[in-house]
């Protein structure tokens, strides 16, 4: 008789310095199943599963695959037993094709060279089996973020993958993709693949698991059948403590004007207008959200907004002053906090240590320094209590920004630009990759700053989100801001209808008709 479970792992134990990561896990995953991996930020999940891909090696601990007892040394060996993984950070080439891309390092050749129109007809013919599309001509610098990871899936699949590892597989993707990628992952099983998702999201565990395993500071606390559990359940089992998952707020009271913008034009970096005459406000007292599919200009918006990229016309006003294209430091020093989107390439620097990321608007200024020269114990003070006051994961401050997983990155960033006290609070995805305990810790930060009577201009992807925090909504499609309503007055529904340009259309069709 075949052996019921394709993975198992037993007593697994990793240590880092100063971090249990994994202790004494034990792991096993039907075949054919999709397997949930639930946990807080750091609690151990990602390591786990490198070392079952042989990113990492485990210190005491077996594996197990398809009955059969292995030693996974590095990903080639995981890559012959049939186990591949997408990463939460993509590896892809981006001036490279995704052709070029998916067949790297196991390339078809003619006469010794690549042979591309082969490599294409891998693409599509894997593409058409398991319903995703990719443009085997696009530069992965061109696509989507959910357009990469498809690449990424594919890739693992050419190489022969039957069981696949999705980290944290939705934490980039709109809702449309995340809806897309469910049933990539019901066509996957239904061809007998085996899939382990590793996630915070509550929802997608209910939505696409069959079996859930949670995992809490490095242990396993149970495993049960999906259908079994509930969010609430599955929540406390989680983060070891009953969590409010509604988002509980007074009414906005909105005050004088933070953030004034102006028919404001920015560009893409290929030079293509991507921000179109947008004019809004932001007042003390409120949270303003802006939602849209990515790509519409959000990005560019908050980058000009926060002096990451220059307008091409228009204004912005911070608290009635002039600031457009004027460099970071003026605007962050004219009382502005920016959680910016992408927390590796621009909230941390990841050679840095927490000390020095911690300071990094404030280095230059007392206590931190003085006369030019830094004080590392005052650094490492304030870094310390940042650590503590939002319960990020640390050994300490001297621990590398890039040894932290990615939750706790983008508590750190939070911490430092809520801790700065801000007029103005710029948060861009704030909670993307953030656990059910850290997002209720956020939300209420990013509303006792409102309470304080300061503004925050919240962009988000996640509709929940933006519901359940926002007092104004604007909607933005193909770089316009084609709606705006009181929060409580919208509905998911009609949100995604402004999303996706119907109520544009239909504007523009009533007015062609009057005319």
């Amino acid at each position: 008789m075949a052996n019921e479970y394709v993975i198992e792992m037993q007593k697994v134990t990793k240590i880092f310095p100063g971090v249990v990561a994994n202790d004494q896990v034990d792991l096993k995953v039907k075949k054919g199943n999709i397997h949930a991996l639930l946990g807080e930020n750091g609690a151990g999940k990602s390591t786990l599963m490198n070392i079952l891909y042989g990113l990492y090696g485990q210190d005491s601990g077996t594996i197990l695959v398809n009955g059969q007892k292995v030693s996974i040394k590095q990903p080639r060996d995981a890559i012959d037993l049939g186990i591949g993984m997408v990463h939460q950070h993509f590896m892809l080439v981006e001036p490279f094709t995704v052709a070029e891309n998916l067949v790297l390092g196991n390339e078809p050749r003619n006469r010794g060279f690549l042979d591309i129109k082969e490599a294409e007809k891998i693409v599509r013919d894997l593409s058409d089996k398991y319903g995703l599309r990719v443009d085997p001509q696009a530069k992965v610098r061109d696509i989507s973020v959910g357009m990469q990871q498809r690449v990424e899936i594919l890739k693992a699949l050419y190489r022969g993958a039957e069981i696949l590892v999705l980290d944290e597989p939705t934490a980039v993707l709109t809702p449309q993709e995340t809806k897309e990628l469910m049933e990539v992952m019901r066509n996957l099983i239904a061809d007998g693949k085996t899939l382990i998702f590793i996630t915070h999201k509550l929802k997608e565990v209910m939505a696409a698991s069959d079996t859930v395993t949670v995992i809490r500071r490095g242990k396993v606390v149970k495993t049960l059948p999906t259908a079994e559990t509930n969010i609430d359940e599955l929540a406390t089992l989680m983060v070891g403590r009953d969590v409010n998952l509604v988002v509980e707020k007074s009414p906005a009271s909105p005050g004088e004007v933070v953030l004034s913008v102006h028919d404001l034009h920015v560009r893409d970096y290929r030079n293509n207008p991507a921000v179109k005459g947008v004019s809004f406000d932001v007042r003390r007292g409120e949270i303003v959200g802006l939602v849209g599919v990515d790509g519409n200009g959000q990005t560019e918006l908050v980058e000009a907004i926060t002096g990451l990229r220059h307008s091409h016309k228009g204004r912005f006003f911070i608290k009635g002053k002039n600031l457009t294209n004027k460099p970071p430091r003026k605007i962050t020093e004219a009382g502005v906090g920016h959680i910016p989107e992408d927390r590796q390439k621009l909230g941390l620097v990841l050679d840095f240590d927490l000390r020095e990321n911690a300071v990094l608007q404030t280095y230059y200024l007392p206590p931190m320094s003085r006369w030019g020269i830094t004080y590392p114990r005052a650094m490492e003070t304030y870094a310390s209590k940042l650590i503590e006051s939002f319960d990020v994961r640390a050994p300490g401050p001297h621990v590398f920004g890039r040894n932290l997983s990615g939750g706790n990155q983008q508590k750190m960033i939070i911490a430092r630009e809520v801790d700065r006290d801000p007029d103005l609070l710029v948060a861009a995805q704030p909670t993307r990759g953030l656990d059910v305990g850290a997002i209720e810790y956020t939300h209420k930060r990013l509303i006792q700053q409102r309470d304080q009577g300061k503004g925050v201009f919240l962009v988000s992807l996640d509709l929940d989100e933006i519901l359940a925090v926002a007092d104004r909504i604007l909607i933005i499609y193909e770089g316009e801001i084609v709606g705006e309503m009181p929060a409580e007055q919208a509905t998911e529904q009609e949100l995604g209808l402004y999303m996706a340009g119907a109520k544009r259309q239909q504007r523009e069709e009533a007015v062609e008709d009057v005319g």
